[in-house]
C-alpha cells in the first residue's frame, strides 16, 4: 500500500494566480510558508521558514483565488507531485508542488470554513455575512452591525 498525503498549515507567501489551461480548466498556484521555531542546545531561539509551492485545479482553483491573499493564514490538504521540464539552457530541471485536494482558511476567530475540492461553499469575504461551517472549536466571532446571520441553505453557490 502506498500513501501520499500532506497536510500543512501556514501564510500564503503571494497572492494566488489563476490561469485556464488549453482545456479550459481553472488552476491556481501560490505558495506558503511554514515555520519551525526550536531552541538549541545552549537555548537560544532558532527559526526555519520552509516554502511550498501549492496548485488548486477546478473550483478550488477559483475559490483559492478569490478568498486568498498574501498573508492569508490557511490549512492545505493534499499529495506531492514532482514535474520536470528542461529550460532554454537545456538543463533539466524539478519542481515538487502540493497539489490541493481541500482548503480551510483560518483568518477569522469563529469563521473558518472547510473547503472541499468539488462542490463547496467559500468563506465570506469582509463585507459579506459570517457564516461558520462548523470547522472551528473556537467561540463564535461577534459579529458587527452589518453582518446578519444566514444559513447555509441561503448560500447561492
Amino acid at each position: 500500500m502506498d500513501l501520499n498525503k500532506v497536510m500543512i498549515i501556514g501564510n500564503v507567501v503571494r497572492d494566488p494566480e489563476m490561469r485556464s489551461t488549453a482545456g479550459g480548466q481553472n488552476v491556481t498556484s501560490f505558495s506558503i510558508a511554514t515555520n519551525l521555531v526550536w531552541k538549541d542546545q545552549s537555548g537560544q531561539k532558532q527559526e526555519r521558514a520552509e516554502f511550498h509551492n501549492v496548485v488548486a485545479w477546478r473550483r478550488l482553483a477559483e475559490i483559492s483565488n478569490q478568498y486568498l491573499k498574501k498573508g492569508s493564514k490557511v490549512y492545505i490538504e493534499g499529495r506531492l507531485q514532482t514535474r520536470s521540464w528542461d529550460d532554454p539552457n537545456g538543463i533539466k530541471r524539478y519542481k515538487t508542488e502540493i497539489i490541493a485536494d481541500n482548503m480551510i482558511m483560518l483568518d477569522r476567530l469563529g469563521a473558518a470554513a472547510t473547503m472541499p475540492s468539488e462542490g463547496s461553499q467559500p468563506e465570506p469575504a469582509e463585507s459579506e455575512p459570517v457564516v461558520d461551517f462548523g470547522a472551528s472549536s473556537q467561540a463564535p466571532a461577534k459579529k458587527s452591525s452589518n453582518e446578519e446571520e444566514i444559513s447555509i441553505e441561503d448560500i447561492p453557490f
